[in-house]
């Protein structure tokens, strides 16, 4: 009788542990909440912008955002794979031919700011003005170190047409890729007293300048769209697509412009809302 109560009081143990379990495991899963994956760019990670305004999406709408911060391209390409539940990118050609192909839904301008040169604060190659083509000839012609994103970025696809508007083949002994995120590629510069194309957000946010400065800004080329759009449901059913379409809706509402508009490093402001414009 003994035995019988000890290995019934055991399975009585048992089936409450395995009770606690699934019970913890229930509250685990109900605190964590719904949440979505978007694919961005480095720029709107390493500028601090999603730092500033995800808590403000998740405070209104109760939904987690997980970012997978990649050059636009390999954004693109995690959106392919239904990798994701939004892209969040910068590359108005590359987001065309993403929806084009079935592969998003949509589509919508969120915000813009401008890609600047920066350079050394001496500025060798004399690249220093308003015309981003003629800087580029002047630092191919000077053999200037320059850092080549070479990460099929949006900043990436954005310098390859300006080096091609310049009518550059041969960009000199300087050029270098380093097929990395903005953050390493203006640390780059920055050790090695190189040029590079950088978004204004992620400059500004950038603090390890040491001789750098904006070399070449306010050609209208520079400007730099930003857009967002839903991973296609037909292509990857398993999809988040209310809550993908929830986060789109909220960041070009008012609401999500405002958040945007407001994200400041030292008074001044990143990027700029244009949705609906």
């Amino acid at each position: 009788m003994t035995s019988q109560l000890a290995a019934l009081s055991r399975k009585h143990l048992r089936t409450a542990a395995a009770a606690s379990l699934l019970a913890l495991l229930s509250l685990s899963a109900q605190a964590e909440g719904p949440s979505i994956v978007v694919a961005s760019t480095t720029s709107t990670e390493q500028s601090g912008l999603f730092g500033h305004i995800l808590p403000q999406f998740k405070q209104a709408a109760g939904i987690d955002v997980k970012v997978v911060a990649l050059g636009t391209g390999q954004a693109l390409d995690v959106g392919r794979r239904g990798d994701a539940d939004v892209v969040f990118v910068h590359d108005a050609a590359a987001e065309q031919k993403f929806v084009d192909e079935g592969h998003g839904i949509e589509h919508r301008k969120v915000m813009y700011n401008d890609f600047v040169l920066v350079g050394p604060k001496d500025d060798p190659a004399g690249t220093r003005g308003k015309d981003i083509t003629a800087a580029l000839q002047k630092l191919a012609a000077s053999n200037g170190n320059f850092v080549s994103r070479g990460d099929k970025s949006g900043t990436h696809a954005a310098e390859l047409r300006y080096w091609k508007a310049a009518g550059v083949d041969n960009k000199g002994t300087g050029y270098k890729e380093c097929g990395c995120g903005m953050g390493p590629a203006l640390n780059m510069a920055a050790s090695s007293a190189a040029y590079v194309l950088a978004d204004r957000g992620t400059w500004l946010s950038f603090k390890n300048r040491a001789d750098l400065a904006v070399l070449v800004e306010g050609d209208t080329r520079l400007f730099n769209q930003y857009g967002v759009m839903v991973v296609n449901p037909e292509r990857h059913p398993h999809v988040k697509t209310a809550e993908a379409r929830k986060f789109v809706e909220w960041v070009v509402s008012p609401a999500g412009q405002d958040a945007i508009a407001s994200y400041k490093i030292e008074g001044e402001q990143l990027f700029f809302p244009n949705a609906g414009k």
